[in-house]
Formats: C-alpha cells, sequence, structure tokens
C-alpha cells in the first residue's frame, strides 16, 4: 500500500468511529472475547497487528489525523463565517462580482486583479490595478459590501494613475510582481506560479488565467482577471 492509499484508509477509519478504542473494538470478534476473556488485552492485541478484521491503524496516527480533520474544519468553518459578503444584499454587479470572488481570494485558490477606471471625492479620473486577496487580509471590505464607500484605486495598489495630474504608481504585492517596463504594456507576475498576466484587452490575458468585464452602474469601467494556480501547496 503506497502513502496516498494508506492516507486514504486511515482517513476512511477516523471519520467512522469518534476514539481510538472505537475502532479497536470493531476489530474484536466475539470469538476473541471468550478465549482472551478481557477487553483491554483483546484491544491491546488489535492494536499491535496480532488480532482483527481489518487495517492495522496505530494510536498515534489515529489521533493525528483525527486532529487535523477536526482543524480543517474549523477552520472551513471559521472561513465561512468571516466571508464579508456573506448575507449582504446586492444589487450591482460589481459587488456581486466581489461576493463571488471573496472565498476563493481569501483562501487562495483564485487570484484576483481588479480593475477601475473613475472619479474619486475630488472629481478627478483615476484608474488602476488591486490585488484583491491582498486588499482582502489589509482592510475591511464591510463598507464596501454595505455600499458606505466605493472601492477606488490606491496610490499602493498594484498600479494607479490620475489622469488629472498624470501621476503613475507600480507597486509589487505579496502576491504579485510588476513588470512596468514591458515595451507592449503593463504585465503582472503571479508568483506562487511565476505565470504572467497580461491586462492588455487586446492580448489574451496568460495560463490558467480570465479577462472579465463588468458592467456595473457604480464605476465607468471595471474589468476583473482572474489567475487560478497550478503550484501544487
Amino acid at each position: 500500500m503506497d502513502q496516498d492509499e494508506a492516507l486514504t484508509t486511515v482517513d476512511n477509519i477516523v471519520t467512522q468511529f469518534n476514539t481510538y478504542e472505537d475502532f479497536l473494538d470493531s476489530q474484536i470478534t466475539t470469538l476473541d472475547l471468550y478465549y482472551l476473556e478481557d477487553e483491554g488485552l483483546a484491544r491491546q492485541l488489535v492494536e499491535l497487528g496480532y488480532r482483527g478484521t481489518g487495517e492495522v491503524v496505530k494510536r498515534e496516527d489515529f489521533e493525528a489525523r483525527k486532529a487535523a480533520i477536526e482543524i480543517a474544519r474549523l477552520a472551513e468553518r471559521t472561513q465561512k463565517k468571516t466571508l464579508t459578503s456573506a448575507g449582504k444584499d446586492l444589487h450591482d454587479n460589481f459587488l456581486k462580482a466581489l461576493a463571488v470572488r471573496e472565498e476563493d481570494n481569501r483562501s487562495g485558490k483564485v487570484s484576483s486583479v481588479i480593475f477601475i477606471r473613475d472619479k474619486n471625492s475630488h472629481g478627478q479620473e483615476v484608474s488602476g490595478y488591486i490585488d484583491y486577496a491582498h486588499r482582502l487580509k489589509t482592510e475591511d471590505f464591510e463598507v464596501y459590501f454595505s455600499g458606505k464607500k466605493r472601492l477606488l484605486p490606491r496610490p499602493t495598489d498594484m498600479s494607479f494613475y490620475n489622469w488629472d495630474s498624470h501621476i503613475a504608481v507600480w507597486n509589487s504585492t505579496p502576491n504579485y510582481q510588476v513588470i512596468a517596463d514591458n515595451p507592449e504594456g503593463l504585465l503582472f507576475k503571479y508568483k506562487r506560479d511565476r505565470k504572467i498576466l497580461n491586462v492588455d484587452p487586446k492580448a489574451q490575458p496568460g495560463d490558467n488565467s480570465t479577462r472579465s468585464p463588468i458592467l456595473t452602474e457604480l464605476y465607468t469601467q471595471v474589468v476583473i482577471f482572474d489567475h487560478v494556480s497550478r503550484r501544487k501547496t
């Protein structure tokens, strides 16, 4: 039995029995108890592999997998509870698009880059690319999903351009390296799998990436790029 099969076997046993003693008891036959006349001894023999009707699973392996599975369950439950968009009555397509992508961006399954072009509070036209997963980690999106504030590019985002003052800024993030000196236009390299995301609307976005224009009443223009990392963790 290879390692993956062994792990699958342990997982099946762990999910089937609440305790290691319950597993041991399932391996003891009536005949074992008749001859041994001691349930504790019968359990020890099963644990050592001398008795039993199935696979031999060590106590430490059982308890380690039990703990790991429980931790994973709690993490998933916590993840679902911490979704800022959960329970919100969202009407605009942009906010709905953010909500759909929130969980996967928080978990790292997907990395979304948001392009936004609109006017800021001073009436100046601004545009830029936002690392959605990074912004989710560094600020509370409650104000955006509740409609109290609008999500706009900042000078601290992956890219920011003020069309009135002509100020242009680029910043790499924990997820992306900005390639600003490319003669054909701005590129982003996803650090996890080193794939290039091309945001040029006339070009393909790149391997494992998609480009989705969003029709929204909140902004002049919105495009969301989604990248799925194929690198094993």
